[in-house]
């Protein structure tokens, strides 16, 4: 079994799909307004608009992203003015993370592993 995709759902599609695009350093493959698929090199970032999302927001849930340089990243993102919540900081398990929101509230974390 692989694991293939994780869907955002929104009322944004595009706007949210433009912030992943940014961030990620990707592209999707269309300028849909009720879905498109952010290009990653694992599983597929699905953003979609179904007509029926909520005000819910499910804070059980944090997408993680490893990255080779998440101090570099850091600079990155903050340069695009992203609102950084948790600074670069090495976690007990070895782990180097960064935590951040999307424009929707979801939780973003991008890591970097040490040597």
């Amino acid at each position: 079994m692989i694991f293939a995709e994780v869907c955002l759902l929104t009322k944004n599609v595009p706007g949210l799909s433009e912030f992943y695009k940014a961030v990620l350093k990707t592209t999707s493959d269309c300028e849909d307004t009720v879905h498109q698929a952010i290009q990653t090199d694992g599983a597929l970032l699905t953003i979609y608009n179904n007509g029926e999302v909520s005000e819910h927001k499910n804070e059980n849930v944090v997408i993680a992203f490893t990255v080779d340089d998440v101090d570099k990243e850091y600079e990155r993102l903050t340069e695009l003015g992203i609102n950084i919540l948790q600074p670069p900081t090495t976690q007990p398990w070895g782990a180097r993370n960064m935590q951040f929101l999307d424009p929707d509230g979801n939780q973003v974390v991008f890591r970097s592993f040490m040597n």
